[in-house]
């Protein structure tokens, strides 16, 4: 069952959910932006989470939206009202970030570009609750303390019905744990496409990974 009252269209929500999995990507040069999203695609990743952490992140955001228009593209690390305008006018299809920030939020409904803020904790849940956010983003979902600590701390808010897009410390080893959770929409993270094999351009390994990670998701929630 989809959250009411998001900034996430149900649409939207159940194409991030039936996407399953998003890579997290680092891009420092953006002529690495389409050949890294079409090995994605090739491994059957449909959705990334694109940070904003480098002077080539817009650039190669802009390139992704015009020539792989078939990626789902999500904006990670929006700290500022700023970048949510920059991200829209190119056309991300969403938004995340690492923390909570009131003001970026009130910028993402204000703009009606679906965003899912950064909790760690029951007060920050609380607190993007009262902002209308019904999709959030656990992070650093790992260290926090796993599965075990985002069912604890999501207990007495499972009325509400929130889901969840966990990040940090994800991996291929892990992922299926987070996968067999119904609060969970989808899973991200880094091990799919590092810095490393984007610097080292190597696409074929990347499209590997996402095939395994695409399979196991298959097997989870197939």
């Amino acid at each position: 069952m989809l959250p009411e009252n998001t900034s996430f269209s149900e649409a939207l929500a159940s194409t991030i959910e039936k996407a399953g999995v998003f890579a997290t990507l680092t891009i420092q040069d953006a002529a690495d932006a389409v050949p890294v999203a079409k090995a994605l695609i090739k491994g059957g990743i449909t959705a990334i989470e694109l940070v904003m952490r480098t002077e080539a992140a817009p650039e190669a955001l802009r390139q992704i939206v015009t020539e792989v228009p078939e990626m789902l593209s999500g904006i990670g690390t929006l700290l500022s009202p700023d970048q949510v305008d920059q991200v829209c006018q190119i056309g991300g299809d969403y938004g995340v970030s690492p923390g909570l920030n009131p003001s970026v939020v009130k910028q993402a409904q204000s703009l009606n570009f679906p965003f899912a803020p950064g909790i760690a904790t029951p007060s920050e849940i609380e607190t993007a609750v009262g902002l209308g956010c019904r999709i959030l983003k656990i992070f650093p979902a790992e260290p926090l303390g796993g599965v075990n600590y985002l069912k604890a701390m999501n207990a007495p808010y499972k009325h509400l019905n929130l889901r969840y897009m966990p990040l940090g410390g994800l991996s291929e080893d892990n992922m299926r744990s987070w996968l067999e959770l119904p609060e969970i929409l989808a899973i991200g993270g880094s091990w799919i496409a590092g810095g490393n094999l984007i610097a080292a351009k190597d696409w074929d390994e990347i499209a590997r990974r996402a095939e395994r990670a695409v399979a196991i998701f298959n097997e989870v929630r197939g």
